[in-house]
């Protein structure tokens, strides 16, 4: 029976994290203008660990995971009507580790995780420049919006003890703005405002199907530019509700989750471009008690570049 339940938690914590390690945050910086005709190419490493129960309809003390992923993005920057839009596919290889302490119960799996796509563009202050254009471009303020979807692609396998997988689809429609501000704009504030919608996982523990509510949240970056080459952010989400139901009776486990972190931008050259990510779940009621961290290496090019 502790073993089943520990399966439930685990299954549950992949399920409710997105797909990238410490990537809870949209990115900062995200809805700022950039050349079009460009493409990113971003390879990225993530851990992730919790020391705490991670289903909160099934309380496990001592549970404990360590997730770790690589993830491979593509993205494209092109312009619709004047405006910077973009298109970006992301695909997961994971390993994961649970066991609850005191006990004998373990568990490993690895294998693929589930995909995710994303469509966005500007809508204020990203006309679509190219390389060359670009050059001279200054930063201004900027909205945008984008749509995220995770496709149920990865490993999962209902009489498993751990899946990478979650059998079932996610949405994230955002709205974002960006401001920079300061002596030479070199701080720039980011506010973000999202919601995760889900369908529904109808394999759940072979036979139950779980539904979850909407996960709206909020985001708020704040990001400092120490030169050309180096930048920094202080990252915060906040997100609540996302409660559950298994088989339509209500888990009464609406969440509240305020998370924290930091990221550092190094370029290394006009194409190549490393980032450190930091994150960890400060407030979690009813939520996974995550904490980790993330490198990725960026390299961008197209037409134009040097």
């Amino acid at each position: 029976m502790r073993k089943w339940r520990l399966c439930v938690g685990f299954a549950l914590v992949v399920t409710l994290v997105p797909i990238r390690v410490c990537a809870q945050f949209t990115d900062p910086r995200t809805y700022t203008n950039s050349p079009t005709g460009t493409n990113q190419i971003e390879l990225l490493y993530g851990h992730a660990r919790s020391n705490t129960s991670i289903d909160s309809s099934l309380i496990v003390g001592g549970a404990k995971f360590h997730l770790n992923q690589g993830v491979v993005t593509y993205t494209r920057y092109f312009g619709v009507l004047d405006h910077l839009a973009w298109v970006e596919s992301s695909v997961p290889i994971a390993e994961l580790a649970g066991s609850i302490s005191g006990t004998n119960i373990n568990g490993s799996t690895v294998g693929m995780g589930d995909s995710s796509y994303q469509i966005g563009t500007l809508l204020k202050g990203g006309h679509a420049l190219s390389v060359s254009e670009f050059e001279g471009y200054k930063p201004t303020t900027s909205v945008g919006v984008s749509l995220t979807f995770t496709a149920p692609t990865g490993k999962y396998d209902q009489g498993k003890l751990l899946n990478l997988g979650t059998a079932r689809w996610s949405f994230k429609p955002e709205i974002g703005l960006s401001q920079p501000f300061g002596r030479e704009q070199k701080w720039e504030i980011d506010a973000y405002a999202n919601s995760y919608f889900f369908t529904d996982n109808t394999t759940y523990r072979g036979v139950e199907i779980l539904k979850q509510r909407p996960l709206p949240g909020f985001e708020a970056h704040l990001s400092y530019s120490f030169s050309n080459a180096v930048w920094a952010s202080a990252d915060t989400r906040y997100s609540f509700r996302g409660d559950t139901l298994l088989d339509g009776v209500d888990q009464n486990n609406v969440q509240r989750n305020f998370i924290v972190g930091s990221e550092v931008n190094v370029s290394l050259n006009s194409r190549s471009t490393l980032i450190f990510v930091l994150a960890k779940a400060v407030v979690h009621h009813n939520g996974p008690s995550i904490g980790g961290f993330a490198v990725r290496y960026d390299y961008i090019w197209g037409k134009g570049y040097r």
